[in-house]
């Protein structure tokens, strides 16, 4: 495993989400590739931590459908595959489609002008080519329904569901492809600003169903 160049620390609290987020990370990001054999030694030199939050992360990341683990024999990040990524699209446009329908009519004003911004940050990003920050601003854009909707479950399911389809994301946040999310986008800004339940999850359904994860794209992602 190739380690960053740069430590990074964990406070001892949230010594075990760190662990994970650090190491999901850079599986989405590409720095562990699929198929890359994940040791414990490595990561904690770079990490810095004990063997027991970082198997702990794993069976997390194990989970989420991130590594595949042998018993007694390996750790490797896992493949990119048309099936998992097909079978978690459907649940995050599911989870997304619940979340619009209970957030229209309980967010705030300052929540949709968040919405605004999150989008307006998330073109830019786009149109400068920065996949990363478009990924984040996405992210940023979601979670402003996801956090309205009150249903913390949602949260939880999209916790598994969302870091397998970013690694596949990434590919069409840095395509002309990634545009039609801008609109898409604009289209719940407009649902939600109406307070209508039904069209904002719809909207919310589709922006996620639109994403293009195809089996090229999964497997290109994979390559």
């Amino acid at each position: 495993m190739p380690i960053p160049a740069a430590p990074r620390s964990s406070s001892r609290e949230l010594l075990r989400d760190n662990v994970y987020t650090s190491l999901r990370d850079a599986i989405v990001d590409g720095t562990l590739a699929p198929g890359e054999r994940l040791r414990d030694s490595d990561i904690e030199a770079w990490l810095g931590v004990s063997r027991t939050p970082i198997r702990e992360a794993v069976q997390r990341l194990e989970r989420a459908g991130l590594v595949v683990s042998l018993p007694g024999r390996s750790t490797t990040v896992a493949p990119v595959d048309a099936t998992s990524t097909g079978n978690a699209q459907q649940i995050a446009a599911a989870m997304h489609e619940l979340a619009g329908r209970l957030a229209a009519p309980l967010v705030s004003d300052d929540a949709i002008a968040e919405l605004e911004r999150a989008n307006a940050d998330f073109a830019a990003a786009i149109a400068a080519g920065d996949t990363d920050a478009a990924l984040r601003h996405d992210d940023r854009f979601h979670d402003v329904i996801v956090g309205a909707c009150g249903n913390a479950m949602v949260a939880e399911v999209l916790e598994l569901t969302t870091p397998l389809l970013r690694r596949v994301e990434r590919l069409r946040f840095g395509s002309f492809a990634a545009r039609d999310s801008v609109t898409q986008h604009e289209t719940i800004i407009r649902a939600i600003r109406a307070r209508d339940a039904e069209a904002t999850a719809r909207a919310s359904r589709d922006n996620w169903l639109a994403l293009g994860l195809s089996a090229d794209s999964a497997d290109a992602a994979g390559a």
